[in-house]
């Protein structure tokens, strides 16, 4: 039987990389999407073209954007990346790290591709506990984006497409991804989660990412792969 295609968000990331299995696992023929937007941790991408390729996805696209052209980020400006923050810090007000409308911008694209495979899913590795208050990681907005999603595109108006966004990983512990991944063969060691990292995409162990990456691989009782590749980050 042809499986349904499903478009999958691909940052190269723990995240998105879990997702990706868990898209393969239910069923879907996973189409990758990652972008290159001017981030800083541009590296990312040659871990995504890894996990891409490691779990079989049926294609994987990278879309070229600049959103350095707007800035407002650590991450796509001349803006120094926080590093050594505690977790009470973290859990407080939206960091310097926060892309402004940056999900709004890429689950637009996956809309625009799916509709274009005919497909009514995507999926997209967003995460309301072990997070860094990014507001485009709630529960609420992905429901507010898939609701406008259904009104936005011919499939969705003519009744072709019902569009489902899926965000499996929303109500989970980072430690509870990892297990998760763990569990579908996901190999952690060609991901890359830090946004400030060397230019061998050697981790730098500090920003809120890694810290929040070493809690959950700790809470999980499994050692991180990045760390046996590289050494102690």
């Amino acid at each position: 039987m042809t499986r349904p295609k499903a478009v999958v968000l691909l940052s190269g990331g723990l995240d998105s990389a879990t997702v990706l299995a868990i898209a393969k696992a239910e069923g879907y023929e996973p189409y990758a999407l990652s972008f290159r937007y001017g981030q800083r941790h541009v590296f990312e991408l040659e871990r995504a073209r890894e996990v891409a390729r490691s779990l079989g996805a049926g294609a994987h696209v990278v879309v070229d954007i600049d959103l350095r052209r707007f800035g407002g980020s650590a991450l796509t400006a001349d803006i120094d990346v926080p590093k050594d923050r505690s977790m009470d810090e973290m859990s407080h007000g939206i960091p310097i790290t926060y892309v402004p409308a940056r999900n709004t911008i890429f689950l637009s694209f996956a809309l625009a591709w799916a509709e274009t495979l005919g497909s009514s899913d995507i999926f997209v590795g967003v995460n309301a506990l072990d997070y860094s208050g990014y507001p485009d990681c709630r529960p609420e907005y992905i429901a507010a984006f898939e609701r406008m999603a259904n009104l936005a595109t011919r499939a969705g108006v003519e009744g072709t497409q019902h569009l489902k966004i899926h965000a499996p990983l929303i109500t989970m512990t980072k430690a509870q991804i990892i297990r998760k991944g763990l569990e579908l063969g996901v190999d952690y060691a060609i991901t890359s989660s830090c946004y400030d990292p060397g230019t061998q995409g050697e981790p730098c162990g500090k920003c809120d990412s890694c810290q929040l990456r070493a809690k959950g691989f700790a809470e999980a009782g499994s050692a991180d792969p990045l760390v046996h590749r590289f050494g102690s980050v």
